[in-house]
């Protein structure tokens, strides 16, 4: 899958000032189309519009910890569904605990970035998920 700027991007985060700073970081790397969800049972309810309209997301970016459904449930339900299984899954967290991303890995996120984070590092493992050297 390519790193396409016209990419639908999908931010998941129960606090609007890390959406925020995600959206803003992702437009620095040059994508212009968002969405943004709260928590992940609304974030699962748009990415199945967004399949049944033909316009996928091409990336979730997803807090881990989130009233409602969690990060790690809304990657699990992403994984269980045939037609947006592959959608790339990064998730945000301030866990940094090894449990956790063992966790993350098996339910198959495609990368992990832990707060706080710099636009570098956010940059640098958005292109490992699209094998971008």
């Amino acid at each position: 899958m390519a790193m396409d700027p016209k990419m639908k991007i999908l931010i998941v985060d129960d606090m609007s000032t890390m959406r925020k700073i995600v959206k803003n970081m992702l437009q620095k790397m040059g994508f212009s189309e968002f969405q943004e969800a709260p928590d992940g049972q609304p974030a699962w309810e748009l990415i199945q519009q967004a399949d049944q309209m033909g316009k996928p997301f091409g990336l979730i970016v997803s807090d881990w910890n989130m009233p409602g459904m969690t990060g790690l449930d809304l990657l699990k339900n992403i994984r269980s569904n045939e037609r947006v299984k592959g959608v790339p899954f990064i998730m945000v967290t301030a866990e940094g605990d090894q449990s956790n991303v063992i966790e993350a890995v098996k339910a198959g996120v495609n990368n992990f970035v832990v707060k706080p984070f710099s636009q570098q590092i956010f940059e640098e493992k958005i292109k490992k998920v699209f094998k971008i050297p």
